[in-house]
């Protein structure tokens, strides 16, 4: 119902006035394509070249190539644009950082881009390296960079390009909690989403430019909101929460586009398995007549370019011996879908956090918590590679342990489900532990029936006064997706092993591994 007012009222809204348009423009984007330059399964995992060539898998750099000159054959203007998070999720952001990123989506012909949240992974360093090395923009509207020597001067807030003869303005937005996402360092001051886009809209509006389009890695929620509080923009190509819209799919979050007042909003899922296309006519007046399109599915349809496929290839061999090993076995497939683990107990969840307890339960350690972000794909039922463990867990983040009182804990899982509706990376998988999480209630009071397990076979509520032993990664216990209150937990540790090779001895030692849920997490 909501889907369809929605497409109504943007169908009444765009077809007024539309005698007087003349400026048509298509515009193609992509979204936290985290280095999936090979085809990815239907779990968003590896893909066998098997089952490539049997038509079962997507997406892939080479699909791309043949999508893009299709697209741009259909169109006289045409512009690509990137949403952010092209960076990590594979051995190839392991092995070869932001350069390979670099080369590609310059072979691909990107116009501009916006920083997602994990360019920052590795610090200012690596982004900046990326940022000299592409040629076109990289733009971010709500960050203060002057005070970071790496970045000062090579990101711009906005920037304007011409096509057919106008001039299309194009914002940067990158999410205002990068600082505990990422690793952006304390230089780097991110500022609010709507002031900061709507002081470059009356910028580039005293300018002359009329039309004008945001690059925004901030979520489908907040890219609504950006619409509705700013005047000005004319688009929205949307990142971050993999949100997928879609006129005819019964999957899709919201139509594509999704019209706020007079503001196109479009976003493509993730991993390059759809190339989204939005065909837009302006009028004279840099208003939006038309706005229709659809995510384009990257899938045996499209012809895989035979150049880009030799040029993977060769970048793939320093690679093969780490990511064909085998390592495990798994009885039935492993959900790790994000759409799931951030909202309800999944069994990838179950696996790394029984996976992280097992490793350090001859320390005292009895609870484990495992944030749902850093849980990347989903492992086929069968041979399980390194290089589908490492597609789950890029991060090569480290087992952590500290100590946390039981009012901590319940703390951490409210920080956990304080942005449930938004599918946020810090919702909690447990193991040692259970409790029950109700949406509807106000952030900071959704958590209850905190259980902890008690001599291996017993439950017994949390104490808030009991000082707990907990085993985490190093980039949660450090402070990352908002969990300040571990940055001074006592007795930690963060220099364990890497959590994939952990989760890897895991499988191995209870092979072939049974996917489970076991009711650990209750969502009312």
């Amino acid at each position: 119902m909501f889907r369809s007012f929605m497409m109504s009222a943007a169908a009444l809204a765009l077809t007024a006035g539309a005698a007087s348009a003349d400026y048509t423009l298509t515009i193609l984007h992509t979204n936290d394509f985290h280095d999936r330059f090979e085809p990815i399964s239907a779990y968003d995992g590896p893909c066998a070249p098997e089952d490539n060539t049997a038509g079962e898998c997507f997406g892939g750099s080479a699909r791309l190539v043949t999508a893009l000159a299709e697209a741009r054959a259909r169109s006289n203007n045409t512009i690509l644009v990137d949403g952010g998070d092209q960076f990590q999720g594979t051995l190839f952001y392991t092995y070869y950082k932001g350069k390979m990123t670099a080369e590609f989506m310059n072979k691909l012909g990107y116009d501009a881009m916006t920083v997602g949240n994990h360019e920052f992974d590795d610090g200012p360093e690596v982004l900046a390296g990326f940022v000299d090395a592409v040629k076109f923009p990289i733009l971010m509207s709500n960050a203060d960079i002057s005070m970071e020597p790496l970045l000062k001067g090579k990101i711009a807030k906005s920037t304007v390009i011409e096509k057919g003869g106008e001039k299309i303005g194009l914002i940067g937005l990158t999410p205002q909690d990068t600082d505990e996402l990422a690793s952006p360092g304390k230089n780097v001051i991110f500022t609010d989403p709507v002031q900061a886009v709507q002081g470059e809209v009356d910028k580039l509006t005293a300018e002359g430019v009329n039309k004008i389009i945001v690059l925004s890695h901030s979520g489908y929620l907040v890219d609504q909101k950006v619409a509705a509080e700013t005047k000005g923009v004319d688009v929205i190509v949307g990142g971050h929460d993999n949100t997928y819209l879609s006129n005819v799919s019964e999957d899709a979050a919201g139509p594509y586009p999704t019209m706020v007042g007079t503001t196109a909003i479009v976003q493509a899922y993730a991993y390059g398995k759809f190339l989204g296309e939005l065909n837009v006519t302006f009028n004279d007046a840099g208003e939006i007549v038309t706005a229709a399109g659809e995510p384009l599915i990257m899938d045996k349809a499209v012809a895989e370019d035979s150049d880009t496929l030799a040029r993977i290839a060769e970048l793939a061999v320093p690679l093969e011996e780490i990511r064909n090993k085998v390592v495990a076995d798994a009885s039935e497939a492993i959900e790790g879908n994000r759409d799931v683990c951030r909202q309800v107990e999944c069994s990838m969840g179950n696996l790394v956090a029984d996976a992280m307890l097992a490793r350090v339960a001859d320390q005292g350690v009895t609870i484990a918590l495992a944030n749902s972000g850093g849980l990347r794909a989903s492992i086929d039922a069968g041979e399980v590679t390194m290089g589908e463990v490492l597609t789950v867990l890029p991060f090569q983040n480290t087992l952590s342990t500290f100590e946390v009182t039981g009012a901590g804990i319940v703390e951490a899982l409210e920080n956990g489900a304080s942005q449930y509706e938004e599918k946020a990376g810090r919702f909690l998988q447990v193991a040692g532990l259970k409790y029950t999480v109700d949406p509807a209630a106000p952030a900071g009071s959704r958590i209850s029936d905190v259980m902890v397990l008690v001599g291996g076979d017993a439950w017994a509520p949390i104490d808030p006064a009991t000082a707990y032993l907990v085993v985490s990664n190093n980039y949660v216990r450090q402070g990352g997706d908002g969990f300040a209150s571990f940055v001074n937990a006592p007795k930690a540790y963060d220099y364990g092993p890497d959590l994939a090779d952990v989760v890897a001895e895991y499988m191995a030692a209870n092979g072939p591994y049974q996917p489970y849920t076991d009711g650990r997490i209750t969502v009312k």
